[in-house]
């Protein structure tokens, strides 16, 4: 519902063909390998305070390859274009 009340389409990949979209499948890799599979949780509160603690730490502090080795939010500020006031 939320994607349609933003007037998003949504595109579905081929069902086994995980090239289609290697970004999200690295991603989803990713997140089960340092989070998810880690952890036993006893209920969807605690699985989901869990999830947000690894975001954080993976957007504010983890490093990425693909980013220079810096974490996503440090890259983003510096790609972002200076404001100049006239």
């Amino acid at each position: 519902q939320w994607l349609r009340d933003q007037h998003c389409q949504t595109l579905y990949i081929t069902p086994g063909s995980p090239w289609e979209n290697p970004f999200i499948e690295s991603f989803n890799g990713t997140l089960r390998g340092e989070c998810l599979d880690r952890w036993v949780f006893a209920d969807g509160a605690e699985a989901q305070h869990v999830i947000e603690e690894w975001r954080q730490q993976y957007n504010q502090y983890r490093p990425h390859s693909s980013l220079g080795y810096l974490p996503p939010a440090v890259f983003a500020d510096q790609a972002r274009p200076s404001l100049q006031l006239a």
